[in-house]
């Protein structure tokens, strides 16, 4: 849908289809959902023709006025899924100090509330949402706790790698582990935002992404943006490698998944949202077969195929979504 057009904090856009998948698949994991990043979001004020950089910073908005913040520091990410590592014993101390904060910051806010007008005491309620699902979370890692779920003495990230590779992978590896541990069954991982400075010189690209998708079919700008997507496709390859290669059930995690990959946009330097080039990998437990390129229709709204991704994965969900006009058929190869 289109955002509303501020540079303040009155930002609103629409719940995206992430969190409409992880109202209903994160009501039984640590963590409803898992939004991460490559570059940090510390860019604010007006980012692109009176828009507020809130729109730049994030694709996940788990309520129309409510974007979520896209973590890209791995030791961060580490630590929300798995705590501060180590043993379990030392795992479910944290989680008991964590607890305790939590007690704390309730009973201040139950205090506060009564001296908030009407409009304030919206936003407390907002908080005390957020506090009431980190408790859930808490809930829920002390059930799986003794369950040996969760990968003992897991090597905590140091930090953010000087290598885009690195990093990139690094976050894939992450969010597989948090895929075999069951921590959550939803996540939206940002590669490049919109007007993103990263560069590539490991694969000889030393300008900025931005700049060379606004090409001007200039031969040598061109051949950049392809080094620059392919390489993009190359490390999601890996990561879908190691979903293969990781069991799960009858299959492995790759065929109990739904991993789609792409863009808002086809041609940068036109600004072209016609005819994305999108990846729908994973068998979707069954759902799906893959090794097809199908084509649809010109003016197809991308949100037609998230309603369909939505289907598949056995999500209760409005029948509309942002312009959708339908569902798009993604019925099963013909064995």
């Amino acid at each position: 849908m289109h955002p509303k057009r501020t540079e303040g904090a009155d930002v609103r856009a629409g719940t995206t289809a992430d969190q409409i998948a992880a109202a209903a698949l994160g009501q039984d994991t640590p963590l409803p959902s898992l939004e991460i990043s490559l570059e940090n979001s510390f860019v604010v004020g007006n980012c692109d023709n009176g828009y507020s950089c809130v729109y730049t910073n994030t694709i996940a908005w788990r309520t129309p006025t409510t974007p979520l913040p896209m973590e890209h520091n791995p030791r961060v990410v580490f630590e929300r899924l798995f705590g501060e590592g180590g043993t379990s014993a030392e795992r479910a101390a944290r989680l008991r100090e964590d607890r305790s904060i939590l007690d704390a910051v309730r009973d201040d806010m139950a205090r506060l509330e009564k001296r908030l007008g009407a409009g304030d005491r919206r936003r407390a309620r907002q908080y005390l949402d957020a506090v009431r699902e980190i408790e859930r979370r808490i809930q829920r890692v002390e059930a799986q706790a003794g369950d040996g779920d969760l990968p003992e003495n897991l090597a905590r990230p140091v930090g953010i790698p000087d290598s885009f590779t690195e990093h990139a992978r690094l976050m894939f590896d992450l969010q597989r582990l948090a895929f075999q541990a069951d921590v959550t069954r939803v996540f939206t991982y940002l590669i490049g935002r919109e007007q993103t400075a990263q560069s590539y010189p490991e694969v000889g690209v030393p300008d900025a992404h931005h700049s060379v998708s606004h090409h001007q079919l200039d031969p040598g700008r061109l051949e950049q943006y392809a080094k620059i997507n392919t390489y993009h496709v190359d490390i999601l390859s890996g990561f879908l490698q190691s979903l293969h290669a990781t069991e799960d059930g009858d299959g492995s995690l790759l065929d109990q998944s739904l991993i789609l990959y792409g863009g808002g946009i086809s041609d940068g330097d036109q600004h072209s949202h016609i005819d994305l080039p999108l990846i729908l990998a994973g068998g979707g437990a069954g759902q799906l077969k893959g090794g097809r390129h199908v084509r649809y229709p010109t003016d197809t709204p991308m949100t037609n195929l998230l309603l369909a991704m939505l289907d598949k994965a056995g999500v209760v969900k409005p029948e509309e979504l942002g312009d959708s006009t339908g569902r798009l058929p993604l019925e099963p190869l013909t064995v």
